[in-house]
């Protein structure tokens, strides 16, 4: 097991199945995690609206900002929270719908090979060290699922949608990711 001086969390992630989802393009390698940040309404880091979001039944009248969600059809794979607790949303095998019109060397349709990690957060609060820390975690088991997948195939959903998204943007301390990710040693996570 993951050997961490705070709080482990299960071996597997919370496990709520999204309608937003649907196969994979046949004969198409999952080689690209996207790392993206979520925050309903802006500024609040809870799980509720998130999952309502990601579920098909968020009420968009329960906050003004909201009105821009309507009809709006989206999940990711995981969700990790600001303890560093992780959600799971959509298999790994199928594919998840959380970049969007996206590119990544040359090849369109992110979602098609990429497995969608979204963090509670925006551009205005510093990330915890339990997300840094349980995101390096999932990475590191998605890695050992995926052959294909390395730390150099880990990208922002800025990169993959320049000048479109900012996520998971300026507080997301890409230096203090790949430390936890190099410190990561054996463990075991089970992923759907």
């Amino acid at each position: 097991m993951f050997n961490a001086s705070a709080t482990q969390f299960s071996a597997s992630p919370r496990f709520v199945d999204s309608p937003h989802q649907d196969a994979r393009p046949q004969g198409v390698a999952v080689n690209l995690l996207v790392l993206h940040a979520i925050s309903l309404p802006p500024g609040k880091f809870s799980m509720q609206h998130v999952e309502a979001l990601f579920g098909g039944v968020l009420d968009v009248r329960a906050h003004p900002t909201f009105a821009a969600l309507t009809d709006l059809r989206v999940s990711a794979h995981f969700v990790v929270d600001r303890q560093g607790a992780i959600h799971q949303f959509v298999p790994v095998d199928r594919r998840a719908w959380h970049a969007g019109v996206s590119s990544w060397q040359g090849i369109e349709r992110c979602n098609d090979y990429a497995v969608g990690i979204e963090m509670l957060g925006d551009e205005n609060t510093a990330f915890t060290d339990a997300q840094y820390r349980e995101t390096a975690r999932l990475c590191r088991a998605l890695m050992a699922r995926f052959p294909a997948m390395n730390k150099s195939r880990i990208v922002g959903h800025s990169d993959i949608a320049p000048g479109r998204k900012w996520d998971p943007g300026r507080q997301w301390d890409w230096t203090h990711f790949h430390r936890s990710l190099a410190h990561i040693g054996n463990f075991e996570m089970h992923v759907r």
